[in-house]
């Protein structure tokens, strides 16, 4: 069993649970967790915007974490609501790699049985062409 994808899952599952606070505006549908090199865990939920300035919770995730000035991240997981985990998207993973070039071998939880590493989502990635 996967000590880091069972502790990822339950502190984002803490986090997540949408709820709204406004016409067209919500937030926490998706939590995040990441894991860094150094071995601390930070968090971050989405926010949805009916006018599209929101965020992914990865990215509230990083901002934590860059926060610590830390931005090298070993894995990383995102979760629904539901509790169904989700692959970063496209804007995320870019902001994965784009942190430090370290990242590209970052353990990114896909699925409950699947995990893949950044480079294998971004395998063509336009800073290394």
């Amino acid at each position: 069993m996967d000590l880091t994808f069972i502790r990822l899952k339950e502190e984002a599952s803490k986090i997540t649970g949408e709820f709204s606070f406004g016409d067209g505006v919500s937030a926490g549908a998706v939590a995040a967790a990441l894991l860094t090199w150094d071995g601390k865990l930070y968090t971050g939920i989405c926010m949805d915007f009916f006018c599209g300035i929101g965020f992914c919770a990865e990215h509230a995730a990083v901002a934590e974490m860059l926060k610590s000035r830390e931005t090298k991240i070993d894995s990383i997981l995102a979760i629904t609501h539901e509790g169904v985990i989700l692959p970063p998207c496209g804007r995320c993973r870019e902001l994965l790699v784009q942190l430090d070039d370290a990242n590209q071998t970052t353990r990114v939880y896909v699925s409950d049985s699947k995990v893949v590493t950044l480079s294998e989502l971004l395998p063509c990635h336009w800073l290394k062409v």
